[in-house]
């Protein structure tokens, strides 16, 4: 099979990949890279790790973001990863607030989950990137090996402590991968 010799990583996306705007991006505008993030990308991808995103994105129950606005900003991503050499296989995403009582929100383990399902891979090798509280539980929860970058929320949920044990703390989406993939 040929997803077998590929890994697999999992990223948030706000304040991991794209800067963290306020209280969620709206629109394509907003979106903007994190310096270094499309290029670690595309270092992923050219090192033949499976990238997906997993995103909570309660503006869509809010009202403050449609479908149509979620797909024209992960648009815009995509297109800016794939012109830096790189590629996102799939985005799931959650769209309730956190009182909606859904299974599928960070911090449950669902979406990583579903992920492991699609891409038929087990949780346990498969490294995920976030930069809040919400995502290193439901990396834990999930058993990835859990990896919390200092950007976007990143600082505050270091500084607010209660990490999982094995969580890796790096600078940013690009130290991670030149952890993972060595160089400069």
């Amino acid at each position: 099979m040929e997803n077998t010799h590929k890994k697999l990583i999992i990223l948030s996306r706000d304040g991991v990949i794209n800067q963290a705007v306020r209280d969620i991006v709206t629109t394509p505008d907003e979106w903007v890279a994190i310096e270094g993030s499309l290029a670690a990308l595309a270092r992923l991808h050219q090192a033949h790790f499976r990238v997906v995103v997993a995103t909570n994105q309660p503006g869509i129950m809010q009202g403050k973001l449609s479908i149509s606005s979620l797909n024209a900003i992960h648009q815009k991503m995509h297109e800016q990863v794939e012109a830096a050499g790189g590629v996102i296989e799939a985005i799931f995403f959650c769209p309730h607030t956190p009182d909606a009582g859904c299974t599928c929100r960070k911090p449950s383990p669902t979406m990583l989950n579903e992920i492991a399902e699609r891409f038929d891979v087990h949780l346990n090798e498969v490294i995920y990137v976030g930069d809040t509280i919400n995502d290193m539980r439901a990396a834990q929860a999930a058993g990835c090996h859990p990896y919390l970058v200092l950007t976007g929320q990143g600082s505050n949920t270091y500084a607010a402590g209660d990490l999982p044990n094995d969580a890796h703390v790096r600078p940013n989406l690009a130290a991670v991968v030149k952890e993972l993939l060595g160089g400069a």
